[in-house]
């Protein structure tokens, strides 16, 4: 998919809505209810984004309840949204199947790339990888899943969009593009170590 000239762009993942074990599993969550989680993801979310932007969300959006709750609470985020199937993700696919308007498109595939918007291509996925194409030629990779519990690699351009990372708020294209660029002179230096073979690949 070509995003550009496409303007406000987010990316986010890993919801959990209704998930009541999801205030107190790994590092935790600062909500004393699973209402108070849902107020502020909404609350954060229509903070910065605005009806027609673009949201991609890479999964698990929501646990332990009926299609007709998560359907409901979609219609409280503003923007066209675009869906990653998680790992978790078997209220989403119920919605989809039965709210097909809940999303612009879902894919059950498990990565995507998109290219435009003057950056290079990205490739999303719920997972994090370790390669990705053109990986080695500076393309970018954003993912969910690990709640900012797997340690981030300086020389990968590669980052976690997940709410647990983010202060539970979309991240625009622009702050994907600033934190790529910080990350470049450690993958510069990391592709300068290797041999004429390997950056040959």
């Amino acid at each position: 998919m070509n995003i550009i000239s496409k303007p406000n762009i987010f990316f986010t993942s890993d919801f959990h809505l209704f998930h009541q074990n999801i205030l107190k599993l790994g590092k935790g969550r600062p909500f004393e209810t699973v209402d108070d989680m849902h107020a502020a993801i909404a609350d954060r979310h229509n903070a910065v984004v605005r009806p027609g932007d673009i949201v991609y969300n890479l999964g698990d959006y929501a646990l332990k309840t009926q299609w007709e709750a998560a359907y409901r609470f979609r219609q409280r985020l503003l923007g066209n949204h675009y869906f990653i199937i998680g790992n978790h993700d078997s209220v989403a696919k119920a919605m989809i199947q039965n709210a097909p308007d809940c999303f612009v498109w879902a894919r059950y595939f498990e990565t995507l790339r998109l290219k435009g918007y003057g950056v290079p291509s990205i490739t999303i996925c719920h997972f994090a990888l370790r390669t990705w194409p053109n990986s080695h030629r500076g393309s970018w990779q954003l993912y969910g899943h690990s709640h900012s519990h797997l340690p981030e690699l300086d020389n990968l351009l590669a980052f976690d969009v997940g709410v647990d990372c983010w202060d539970f708020t979309p991240v625009s294209i622009e702050q994907v593009t600033r934190k790529m660029k910080s990350k470049m002179p450690a993958w510069e230096a990391s592709r300068a170590l290797l041999t004429g073979t390997e950056r040959a690949e």
